[in-house]
């Protein structure tokens, strides 16, 4: 039993303080605002988080629109209310759908490259060398990697509902045959810009700090090695998937809980 304590201790001790140097990390990297100088690192992160995921983002939302208009018509046909397929998809879409989605895309895809990277940096002792020249590391690596997180993941999330409800709109439209005015207007007539589109970006917005916070920590923090590096990405991926779900509970509740 004392050893089962002290185990327990040791864990919750460990816990505790890669907390705090997960915090310390954040703090000190998120708080730095590029010179024009170095713009060009945040740029480029940009285009390696960001543009990049384009390619499965859109394709996922396209197919996901599609699944979620089909499935919408055949439920609602029975009551002879399909009309409001338009409805039923831009809500789901705009208000939990589009940013958990892409959330966790975007996890899989550019969080795991991010704690890779850096992993691969401290484990060739790139981070070290430089510090020795005088550059810091949370500034020249981290940060840049952090805003570019910030910047990707809310207009990723705004690609993902237009190119959903497209796709929403080429199986419910196109395909099935739902007249287009009674589509459009019922889409219009509801979604409203804060209650929907607004705290949907919003949620993407801390979404996006979650998942970048994690992944750049999981790469600083990662033991030098292939085994460590591994290890790292696989916990980028769960830590965030999980996070985000409960996040998503937490910030509906608050958003659209009438309590």
């Amino acid at each position: 039993m004392p050893d089962l304590l002290l185990r327990l201790g040791h864990r919750a001790l460990n816990r505790m303080a890669s907390l705090g140097r997960a915090s310390m990390l954040w703090v000190a990297s998120v708080f730095w605002l590029p010179k024009p100088a170095d713009l060009y690192l945040v740029v480029r992160q940009i285009h390696n988080v960001g543009v990049l995921s384009l390619i499965i983002v859109m394709l996922s939302a396209f197919s996901i629109g599609a699944v979620l208009a089909l499935q919408f018509y055949t439920q609602l046909a029975r009551f002879g209310a399909q009309d409001a397929v338009g409805v039923g998809l831009a809500v789901v879409l705009l208000r939990e759908l589009g940013p958990v989605i892409t959330a966790l895309l975007f996890a899989g895809r550019a969080g795991s490259a991010i704690t890779a990277e850096i992993g691969l940096m401290k484990s060739t002792e790139q981070l070290t060398s430089m510090e020795m020249m005088g550059v810091d590391p949370l500034r020249r690596v981290v940060a840049p990697r952090l805003w570019a997180g910030f910047i990707s993941l809310p207009l990723l999330t705004a690609i993902f509902n237009v190119v959903a409800i497209y796709g929403g709109v080429v199986v419910g439209i196109e395909w099935l045959g739902i007249e287009r005015g009674a589509f459009w207007s019922g889409m219009t007539d509801v979604v409203e810009i804060w209650e929907d589109i607004g705290k949907g970006m919003l949620k993407s917005v801390f979404f996006a700090v979650v998942v970048t916070w994690i992944a750049v920590y999981q790469g600083y923090d990662t033991y030098p090695s292939a085994e460590g590096i591994g290890l790292a990405t696989t916990r980028t991926v769960v830590y965030s998937s999980v996070m985000i779900l409960a996040l998503d509970f937490l910030l509906t509740l608050s958003m659209y809980g009438d309590f």
